[in-house]
């Protein structure tokens, strides 16, 4: 895969490989991950840092397996405690001027990501494809993400406290009742409307 200078790309340990690390710098793009316990590393230099802003240590570094095929390729290697979940995460990044501080942050942003394709797999239930072509793929994932985006609106705008997955699946029984909208989101577990006709088909009914 190519991606624009530039880029800023997050990645998991599970992704880890250091000649694609070197491509990636060959292309212009910047690369944020976590580096493995089992990496082995020599620190080039040492550099100050800011204790209350979560960095405990700051290093320009180099991987050995890449120096033992002749390649210079040099890393940041970051060290930041992470105060909410108390372990201290270790950092390998390409980019030489965002504050060691930023890269953390950066890192926790990818969750995010993670946890939105998650609930759009598990809510929307996009687990396969109906096509192979690129159109086909892109419709099917914009259909999705719009339907996410209106989804998490109506849980914004509701008074209820809906999980996105109980929202859904809740909406699904509602699609071919009638009810209105805004007052069944805030008040889901209330009567089912009867509309006109079913009035005066009761009543009918209870004259014979």
């Amino acid at each position: 895969m190519r991606f624009t200078p530039e880029t800023i790309l997050v990645s998991g340990r599970t992704y880890t490989d250091y000649q694609w690390f070197v491509r990636l710098i060959k292309q212009g793009v910047y690369l944020v991950t976590r580096l493995k316990d089992s990496a082995y590393y020599g620190v080039v230099e040492d550099f100050a840092v800011s204790y209350w802003r979560g960095v405990r240590r700051e290093q320009m570094s180099f991987l050995y397996q890449l120096a033992q095929v002749v390649i210079d390729a040099y890393f940041r290697r970051i060290e930041f405690y992470d105060e909410e979940h108390d372990p201290v995460l270790v950092f390998l990044s390409s980019h030489m001027k965002l504050a060691g501080a930023t890269i953390a942050p950066v890192y926790k942003e990818r969750w995010r990501i993670e946890l939105f394709f998650t609930a759009r797999k598990q809510s929307l239930r996009v687990k396969t494809f109906v096509g192979t072509s690129a159109q086909v793929l892109k419709t099917q994932l914009w259909t999705a993400l719009i339907a996410m985006l209106l989804l998490k609106y109506l849980q914004l705008k509701s008074a209820f406290g809906w999980s996105l997955a109980y929202l859904v699946a809740l909406l699904r029984q509602q699609l071919f009742v009638y009810r209105d909208l805004w007052v069944w989101i805030d008040n889901p577990f209330q009567p089912r409307p009867c509309r006109k006709h079913c009035h005066s088909y009761w009543q009918k009914l209870s004259r014979l």
